[in-house]
């Protein structure tokens, strides 16, 4: 099913044009080889409140997903030429890593499980995280942008509580886009429709939804929230790199590229310290 999924989501990928969150307040642009790197763009979002540092901090251990372990001086297989400011990512002003480990190169993705940009995205990324070196530490933010998309957070940050959210990232996905057992934008699943889906994965359903709105994924939620406002992202799905550059792209695999480069810059930099 996984195979079939992926194919699905990959078949799609050229014809993707954008998502919409429930509540207006941003579009969601999926790159393709036919969408005009302009429209990866940040958008100039509201400045986070200084409380986010405190609120991401306290939730470095459990909601880091570092890739395998991998020498830290493995060199990264860099493709096409040096990217450019302005064009292949942009500087965020006073950027900061989400939740900064040391002697770590941060790469976060910025998603949301409703969006078809983003269920395109995974087939590609997934591997691409699993591949990265050992001192690059790779973390799934959720998008906060109302509505269904704010209850697909909660149920992030709950099945990482309960430990069920490596093994059901991409289930989340087909559930959606491909199965269509949820609803996802095409309606509006409640904390039980959500919760039950997530007891077929060995947690139990009223634990689910009360870890849903416990105040340990409220902080979370919160902390995912104002990361996106500083890092000035104006869709999904969104590449920052050690929370200095935002990625933009052509394409999903020059996506990847450009990353690659900046993760060698900052490894770099890190070893040069």
């Amino acid at each position: 099913m996984k195979t079939r999924f992926a194919l699905t989501l990959l078949a799609l990928l050229p014809i993707l044009a954008a998502c919409k969150a429930d509540d207006g307040t941003a579009n969601v642009a999926a790159p393709t080889e036919a969408t005009p790197a302009a429209e990866t763009a940040p958008a100039a979002d509201a400045a986070a409140p200084a409380t986010s540092e405190q609120a991401a901090g306290t939730e470095q251990a459990a909601g880091s997903e570092a890739a395998p372990a991998a020498a830290n001086d493995a060199p990264m297989r860099l493709t096409g030429p040096e990217p450019v400011a302005g064009t292949d990512y942009v500087v965020i002003e006073n950027g900061q890593p989400f939740q900064p480990v040391a002697g770590k190169v941060e790469v976060v993705e910025i998603f949301g499980y409703v969006c078809p940009a983003c269920a395109a995205f995974q087939p590609l990324v997934g591997p691409w995280k699993a591949g990265l070196p050992g001192d690059v530490n790779f973390i799934y933010v959720p998008a906060m942008f109302g509505g269904t998309w704010d209850d697909y957070a909660r149920a992030f940050y709950a099945a990482q509580t309960l430990g069920v959210q490596e093994k059901t990232h991409e289930a989340v996905y087909a559930a959606i886009h491909a199965e269509q057992t949820l609803k996802g934008e095409r309606g509006r699943d409640s904390v039980d429709d959500i919760a039950a889906f997530y007891a077929k994965h060995g947690v139990d359903a009223k634990q689910f939804s009360a870890a849903m709105s416990s105040f340990a994924v409220n902080a979370k939620t919160n902390a995912a929230k104002q990361f996106a406002q500083r890092s000035k992202i104006s869709g999904t799905p969104s590449l920052i790199i050690n929370g200095k550059y935002l990625v933009k792209g052509n394409s999903f695999p020059d996506y990847l590229r450009i990353a690659d480069h900046l993760i060698a810059r900052e490894r770099a930099a890190k070893a040069g310290n």
